[in-house]
């Protein structure tokens, strides 16, 4: 590969970043509906709330972060702010002695994830050159997924170790954190601006007019995709239900982000070559063959089939879509751009987990996934009925 056409260190650097936060995070996150219920005694029903109104924070703050990083013209220190106090909630965890304190950690970290979601997404933009956008995004997504599979092999490996001590492992779990933040504020340098900024308010009526049909078609396709995935927990109780031992449900999760990982940049790469309607047909017929076999299978290896095809469907979607939003948004919107993105596939994330929740309580786990098989078709025909006038490939 020669020199124009290595991704820039950047890309690589930002990588990395989401990689040792995520593997923090998920340190954490894999044990801490485990720690609330045995050693802060707390009902299920708490942590339900505790979950939801973490990531409805989260996602209201993604589009303010987004807005701001415009306005100001500048990314890289929202960023930082935002991996920062991701990196000041992991101590909390570890001295929690009560729901109370729990919750207040879950939302300072999901308050910073909403501050660097959309800023660090626009910054990958910034520093890819257009051509190579997809591997971009593919590469951070890929790394981003290693922390998420290394996390809670590494807490489980730790609890093993230490016969079941969650608050040493939640200690751990800083060390991780603070490198990410280092990283970024000694391993990143933000592009300079073509030309001088000035501030100005990004979501005037004149700037919104600006994220053209083309911008706002991805925004639809994105939250049609996510209402055919809905949450991931659906694999996790697929797995328990099919006669997984109870210890190596976790390892489902595993698999999957194992396969995410090792497609997300070869996906990526593939899609700054091939047009990206046609890549997303495929990954919805993947996504379909999934929810197919899932719905289908009692035994575990069918289960772990339907995984591993739901694994390359997010390895070959949602870098993609990340590439495609920094492509239809103008270079001095992209903050709001990412935001609008996130905040709608959030919000359909919400909608398609509740559904899916009641097909499952009601006609069982099956319906569920016939019922995602279905958004999948609904999503498919969207894709064939795009106006050709929106000129995107």
């Amino acid at each position: 590969m020669t020199p124009s056409k290595r991704l820039p260190a950047g890309i690589w650097v930002l990588g990395f970043v989401s990689l040792l936060m995520d593997i923090s995070s998920e340190m954490i996150h894999s044990l801490l509906p485990l720690f609330m219920v045995t050693t802060l005694g707390t009902s299920v029903l708490v942590i339900g709330l505790i979950e939801g109104l973490a990531e409805s924070m989260a996602l209201i703050v993604k589009v303010f972060s987004g807005v701001l990083s415009d306005y100001v013209g500048k990314r890289k220190w929202l960023a930082v702010l935002g991996y920062a106090l991701g990196a000041l909630s992991k101590p909390l965890f570890a001295i929690a002695s009560s729901a109370g304190t729990v919750t207040a950690a879950r939302l300072l970290d999901r308050f910073g994830k909403g501050i660097r979601g959309a800023p660090r997404d626009a910054l990958v933009a910034d520093i890819a050159p257009p051509e190579m956008r997809g591997a971009a995004f593919g590469l951070r997504q890929s790394l981003d997924t290693v922390g998420a599979f290394i996390g809670p092999l590494i807490g489980v490996g730790l609890m093993l170790l230490w016969a079941n001590d969650f608050r040493a492992v939640f200690w751990v779990a800083l060390i991780p954190a603070m490198l990410s933040v280092a990283l970024l504020i000694f391993g990143l340098k933000e592009p300079k601006a073509e030309k001088p900024h000035t501030p100005s308010n990004p979501i005037t009526r004149h700037n919104l007019k600006r994220l053209t049909a083309p911008y706002w078609w991805v925004v639809g396709i994105g939250a049609a995709f996510t209402l055919a995935r809905f949450s991931e927990a659906f694999l996790v109780l697929k797995a328990e239900q099919s006669g997984v031992a109870l210890a190596l449900v976790p390892l489902v999760m595993v698999a999957m982000n194992i396969v995410y990982s090792a497609s997300a940049y070869p996906f990526g790469k593939l899609s700054d070559h091939m047009s990206h309607r046609q890549l997303l047909m495929w990954g919805l017929v993947v996504l379909l063959m999934a929810d197919v076999v899932l719905a289908q299978s009692s035994h575990w290896s069918g289960v772990l089939a339907g995984v591993l095809l739901w694994g390359i469907h997010m390895g070959m979607t949602q870098g993609l879509l990340a590439a495609m939003v920094a492509k239809t948004a103008p270079a001095d919107l992209l903050g709001t751009a990412f935001g609008f993105f996130n905040l709608v596939s959030g919000l359909a994330m919400l909608v398609a987990s509740v559904l899916a929740g009641v097909l499952w309580d009601s006609l069982g786990a099956s319906a569920t996934f016939v019922g995602g098989a279905v958004f999948c078709v609904v999503a498919f025909v969207g894709l064939l009925r795009r106006p050709q006038a929106l000129g995107y490939h």
